[in-house]
């Protein structure tokens, strides 16, 4: 990333806007609307999300969920864009299909859970032993503890895979998929041509990208369908290296969140 100190750091907001900028009348915003998105100084010219102010582009937030407060919205933004991303733009999910979602109890993962539900698949995903509950209350039919239990041995034909996780787990997701028509999304890995090759599927590496029309269809989902976002602990703005390690030696169950 061609970050240059001193940065703010991360992307995603929920808040009101204060103050428009020239040129953005446009838009359909106006001062005073509460609008969810990303103000990422790396990606989308913004300044940064861990702040009191935020300069974000107008093409990067969108008017947040109504059935959601602030705190949730600003959860929501990037991992639900990834899921749609992942689900509608690429998988092209329908009903009847099944899909595996690898890390069904993390943030990306619990609203592709979600997602996959409204769109009438049968939905597998990885879990450990404790988020079992969890995700079964989002509408997964069949939970795999990752930490006993081998996937590529339980199930099998299936038409997509969500990986979120990487590595070996990415590799031994090709076993598990339809040869000829499956095909697998990954958060973190490139496509393998090897076991593309080998499986005869589909592999896309997915970096999620926050539009206003993306978002603009992510809320109007989360308010026809009453979407759970999940929050796992929230912290104030001072404490945010307290909250980034927190992010990095708990597994949180769905977000961290600071609150200014």
């Amino acid at each position: 990333m061609p970050l240059q100190y001193t940065t703010t750091l991360r992307a995603d907001i929920s808040v009101k806007i204060k103050q428009l900028g020239v040129g953005v009348s446009d838009s359909g915003l106006k001062q005073g609307d509460e609008v969810y998105g990303q103000a990422s100084a790396l990606f989308s010219g913004g300044s940064g999300a861990f702040a009191e102010l935020a300069l974000a582009n107008k093409d990067s937030i969108a008017h947040k969920p109504g059935t959601l407060n602030h705190i949730e919205a600003a959860a929501l933004t990037t991992v639900g864009v990834s899921a749609w991303q992942a689900l509608v733009e690429n998988i092209g999910l329908s009903k009847d299909k099944k899909i595996l979602i690898h890390g069904g109890a993390g943030g990306i993962g619990s609203i592709a859970i979600q997602l996959a539900k409204h769109l009438g698949a049968y939905v597998a995903t990885t879990v450990s032993t404790n988020d079992k509950q969890f995700v079964q209350e989002l509408g997964a039919n069949q939970v795999i503890n990752y930490k006993t239990e081998n996937f590529e041995d339980m199930i099998h034909d299936y038409d997509a895979v969500f990986d979120t996780v990487g590595d070996d787990t990415y590799k031994r997701s090709f076993k598990v998929l339809k040869k000829g028509s499956g095909i697998i999304v990954s958060m973190l890995e490139q496509p393998n041509s090897e076991l593309m090759n080998q499986h005869e599927v589909k592999a896309v590496f997915l970096s999620s990208q926050a539009n206003r029309d993306r978002l603009t269809k992510l809320a109007q989902w989360v308010d026809q369908n009453n979407v759970k976002v999940n929050i796992d602990k929230t912290f104030s703005l001072d404490e945010a290296a307290k909250a980034l390690d927190y992010q990095k030696d708990a597994h949180p169950r769905g977000k961290v969140v600071l609150t200014v």
